[in-house]
């Protein structure tokens, strides 16, 4: 009897799900009016967040920020473990709305742990494409976070905050060499010095008008010949890097360029 025994704990855990997970009527997000739309955000389940989401975000619906907010809070902890495609839909409209609503809603729902596990990377993509300041506490946090693709998107997230340069500046060495390509993009753009060498590397072997952006506050002589040899490699890269030149207070810029 005891090898027919049903093993209880060998499937999957038992997951609870919110109730608006359940079957929705069809709902055409397009044909809906501004308030309705907005209406049927906040208790907006699986099947037709991302069409209302995606709608209020084409729309650069402002009205609808509240309601994307409440979408996300009352998803708060399903997503420790898994992406939670309603959250990401609407940081994805609040990212497309835009504004200093939306700012100050990303800036809480990341401060306020309202987006975690997977779905937090989103939420700092979005913060990063907004602009958003968040904490100096909760950034700190960020950039020590577990998960590496959250690491590098705190990077992005860095403004001029002097308490968070140590930390990226440990990122150079991040065993994830995308982390380390962000610590070293958001160190170059405050203009540390310290993201040179890798800078540089990376124009050399994966240049992009980013990099090059990145390299532009911390250039020296080095740097600008790095720029002439991309552009000469990679005639696409010839605007950032002319632009790039302009920008530099030295006569060997106007050689190269």
């Amino acid at each position: 009897m005891a090898g027919q025994q049903l093993d209880l704990f060998a499937t999957d855990p038992i997951g609870i799900e919110p109730d608006s997970r359940s079957a929705e009527p069809p709902v055409c997000a397009a044909e809906l009016a501004d308030a309705a739309l907005i209406a049927a955000l906040p208790d907006a389940g699986l099947a037709t967040a991302r069409s209302l989401a995606a709608e209020a975000g084409r729309r650069r619906l402002v009205e609808a920020i509240p309601a994307l907010e409440r979408l996300c809070r009352r998803l708060v902890g399903f997503g420790r473990d898994r992406v939670v495609p309603e959250q990401v839909s609407a940081l994805q409209a609040l990212t497309a709305i835009g504004g200093a609503e939306a700012r100050r809603v990303v800036t809480r729902l990341v401060a306020d742990r309202i987006v975690q596990g997977p779905t937090l990377a989103t939420a700092l993509s979005a913060a990063a494409g907004l602009g958003v300041p968040l904490p100096p506490s909760r950034l700190a946090e960020l950039l020590r976070d577990a998960d590496p693709s959250v690491r590098a998107g705190a990077c992005r997230c860095v403004r001029l905050a002097a308490p968070q340069h140590g930390l990226l500046i440990e990122l150079l060495d991040d065993l994830h060499p995308h982390v380390a390509t962000a610590a070293a993009i958001a160190l170059g753009r405050i203009g540390r010095a310290e993201a040179r060498p890798r800078l540089i590397w990376l124009l050399l072997t994966q240049p992009s008008a980013e990099v090059i952006e990145a390299l532009t506050p911390i250039a020296d002589e080095e740097v600008i010949v790095a720029f002439g040899r991309a552009a000469r490699a990679m005639p696409d890269l010839t605007r950032p890097v002319l632009e790039a030149l302009e920008q530099l207070d030295d006569p060997r810029s106007a050689a190269v360029a």
